[in-house]
């Protein structure tokens, strides 16, 4: 898939992230209802007599997997024929059934205001690659445990991101790539944030 905003002037990109938006198939009130309801599934479920956020306090990184697996079996089963969770290393996420250019891949973190990936994900995508990077990004932050408090999402966002937005970790042993601040400028749209929704 051609990138969208091949040749086009940074002051263009929040639009064309937009029109992007709005004619995903998936629409953005939806998107934030499914986050927020797989986060409070979290703190329903049990492991035998144990509850999450009473008993178990898993770490951000448990946290992420769950939310990860949970928004997209959640979608999945909204939406039987037209999204399924991603199984294989090839597939996204986040399946659609019907148009793969809609396929979705879901970052979720800790960090107050980022995102993470893999160092892969700053690298120009080749024949070999297993999946394709660029595409639509669901993000979510959320909090931590802390000792009083059961901890909240704090941002939502949906947007499509390409391998050009990721920046590597400069080390050879860093395995960690960050997002560039023009793509949270320009190509991640603010769906939800604590407190307020978009």
């Amino acid at each position: 898939m051609q990138s969208p905003y091949s040749n086009k002037p940074e002051n263009e990109w929040l639009i064309i992230t937009e029109n992007l938006v709005k004619n995903h198939p998936l629409k953005t009130n939806e998107i934030v209802e499914v986050v927020l309801e797989s986060w409070q599934w979290i703190f329903k479920s049990k492991i035998g007599d144990f509850s999450i956020g009473t008993d178990i306090f898993p770490t951000p990184q448990i946290m992420s997997f769950l939310l990860h697996e949970l928004v997209a079996l959640n979608l999945e089963k909204r939406h039987p024929k037209t999204w399924k969770k991603g199984v294989t290393k090839s597939e996204k996420d986040l399946v659609c059934t019907e148009d793969n250019s809609f396929s979705v891949e879901i970052k979720a973190s800790s960090d107050k205001k980022q995102v993470f990936g893999n160092r892969s994900y700053a690298q120009e995508e080749s024949a070999t690659s297993q999946k394709v990077k660029s595409g639509y990004y669901l993000t979510i932050n959320f909090e931590k445990f802390t000792e009083n408090d059961r901890p909240e999402i704090t941002i939502i966002r949906f947007g499509f991101l390409e391998h050009t937005d990721w920046i590597g970790q400069a080390s050879q042993t860093g395995q960690q790539a960050r997002l560039s601040a023009e793509s949270y400028k320009y190509k991640l749209k603010v769906l939800y944030e604590k407190s307020k929704t978009i």
